[in-house]
């Protein structure tokens, strides 16, 4: 069985294992961060074996968001769990940031695609690292941009809204996508979606082929984030 090395205290996680399940991610850019390891908590003991990191600089996307400090400061509340540190960088030339997240405690780091001029180095240098290698494509990049990179990438994001903000509403083509790049990957390589991502969305993505559900003001937001959470789950069939 396969682990990804992390610097936590806690047992190595099986990342790669993981990572090729059925599972709804909460991400933490909807979290609230006055209680973050609470929230955190929470959604561990409804089921989730994913936390997603939205890692934005302010040059690729408009907002500012998180960094390797809150990765670090979360990383073996995740891990103990049994759960990963699944990290998305929304920045330029994300090849500059990557041994900052590996050394933070990040399990898989998906860049995006149009961010850097040298997507095979930048994949090269995550799993060089020891971490799993995500890619990302925005709603406007073709699928077919991917066609060549299947075996350089151990998941590929379909994003389901223009990256920069959380809550915004699902992209309504977004499974015929999902479900062309499904065609051009084939049945092995993880598909995860990001944005707009709820109970009313998720069985749509899922059954276009998506593995990989992110999913944050939809759980985070809710009353009940555990709920939510499971609700989601049922949603996709998990």
């Amino acid at each position: 069985m396969s682990a990804v090395a992390n610097p936590s205290t806690g047992p190595p996680v099986d990342a790669r294992d993981l990572i090729r399940s059925k599972l709804v991610e909460p991400s933490i850019l909807s979290a609230d961060y006055a209680r973050l390891g609470e929230q955190l908590r929470v959604v561990l003991e409804a089921g989730a074996r994913a936390i997603h990191v939205d890692v934005m600089d302010g040059h690729f996307v408009p907002p500012i968001t998180i960094g390797p400090v809150v990765v670090e400061a979360i990383r073996d509340q995740i891990h103990e769990a049994g759960a990963m540190l699944d990290c998305h960088l929304m920045v330029e030339r994300p090849e500059r940031q990557v041994d900052q997240f590996v050394r933070a405690g990040a399990d898989s780091i998906t860049i995006q695609l149009e961010a850097t001029p040298d997507v095979h180095h930048a994949l090269r240098m995550i799993r060089d690292a020891g971490c799993l290698a995500g890619l990302a494509i925005n709603p406007e990049t073709s699928v077919e941009s991917v066609a060549e990179l299947g075996d350089r990438v151990d998941l590929v994001l379909c994003m389901t809204v223009n990256p920069g903000w959380g809550g915004q509403p699902f992209i309504d083509g977004s499974p015929a996508k999902v479900r062309r790049l499904r065609e051009l990957l084939g049945p092995q390589v993880p598909i995860q979606v990001d944005g707009g991502i709820s109970a009313k969305t998720a069985g749509a993505v899922a059954e276009a082929g998506a593995t990989l559900l992110v999913a944050g003001s939809a759980i985070f937001g809710a009353l009940d984030p555990a709920g939510a959470y499971s609700e989601i789950a049922r949603a996709a069939g998990i």
